[in-house]
Formats: C-alpha cells, structure tokens, sequence
C-alpha cells in the first residue's frame, strides 16, 4: 500500500481557519491505493519543515504534496520551482520576520517541484476544475516549506515524488479575492492530483 503524506498549515494572520487545512480534512483516508496521512504545520520559518522532515524520516511516504493558501489567487495553482530566499510580509506565528534572506547559504538558488505538474494541471481541467501552473510560491512561509522539503531530499538522495499546490480562498469566504470553487470543489481537485501523481 503507498502513502501519501499531504501537509497544509493552522491559520495565520488573524485567520480563523486556513483554507490548506480545511481541504486537506476533506481528503478520503484512501484515495486509490494509497493511504493518505494529513498533517497540520505551523506557519513558522523553519519549524514547520523540520516537522515534516521528521515524519518523512519515519514513514519513508511515496509522495509528498505540500499544501499552502494563496489568498491572491482564484484557482489551484502547482508550484513549479522553489527558491532559495525568505521575505517575509508579516511576521509569522512566532514572530520570527527574516527579511530577503537566503534559507541555505550554500544552497542552489531555486529547486524544481518532482510531481508531474503539468500532467496535474491537465486533470483537473479535465474534471472542470480551475487550475494553473505557479512559477512562484512566493517567499514567506509556503516558499520556505517547498524549498527545505526539496533540498532535504536532494541531499538525503530519497526519490520521493514531492512538491507544493497552492489553494486558493473557497467561494464561500469572506476574502474579497476568492474562487468560484467551493471548499468541497478544491478538495477534489487535491484528490484528483493524489490520483495522478499515484498513478504516474
């Protein structure tokens, strides 16, 4: 049986929810021949990557999908590439406000997503699903998560298809940027990219 580890972050910002986690609760336990694993990170520099990187350590999972809110955006958007830098715009859940900082000093300057992006895409058009490539995850949290995520695997050399997929706000939030998508919507579009990224 494979194992799909899918993180997504507690609110922020005086949030009272994160629409990541609220998708992410939607996910069936299995999804085809995969067991699904949720994990709830806290939207802290550092911290929240040292936490999965944990649990990778443990379970050794089959993929990684990584999931962020992007509260700008009106469509489920994969990342394409992390880069190497932390800007915060508002400090984060611990205070913690690094300002255009390299996250690994000797690290390369971006790193590619290993989920089939493109192929994720095309899916969910297919189902009717609104989705887009990203080619940036921006340079707060979610940025900080993807690119210590990917270069941990570089340089433990495991092979585990990973990557990140920004959400976007539901059409039932009070975000004045939001989706047509309903949160349900969203929560299939994830699973459908779990179906291809299984499947590939």
């Amino acid at each position: 049986m494979k194992k799909v580890i899918v993180s997504a972050f507690e609110p922020f910002d005086n949030a009272k929810t994160n629409p990541s986690y609220e998708v992410a609760k939607l996910l069936p336990e299995k999804i085809g021949e995969a067991d699904i694993e949720v994990m709830r990170l806290p939207v802290v520099f550092g911290l929240a990557a040292s936490i999965l990187e944990t649990r990778i350590d443990e379970c050794r999972p089959d993929a990684i999908i990584m999931l962020g809110v992007a509260g700008t955006r009106t469509k489920i958007t994969p990342e394409v590439i992390a880069v190497n830098i932390d800007d915060a715009r508002i400090p984060d859940n611990q205070g913690n406000n690094p300002k255009f900082e390299k996250i690994d000093s000797d690290g390369a300057d971006g790193i590619f997503s290993t989920l089939p992006v493109t192929e994720i895409v095309g899916e969910m058009t297919k189902e009717g699903i609104a989705s887009e490539l990203s080619y940036s995850a921006g340079a707060y949290v979610c940025n900080d998560l993807f690119y210590r995520i990917m270069n941990y695997l570089k340089t433990k050399d495991l092979c585990i298809p990973a990557g990140f997929i920004h959400v976007p706000n539901p059409s039932d939030s009070e975000e004045i940027t939001k989706s047509e998508l309903s949160i349900s919507e969203i929560a299939r579009g994830i699973q459908v990219c779990i179906e291809t990224i299984t499947n590939s």
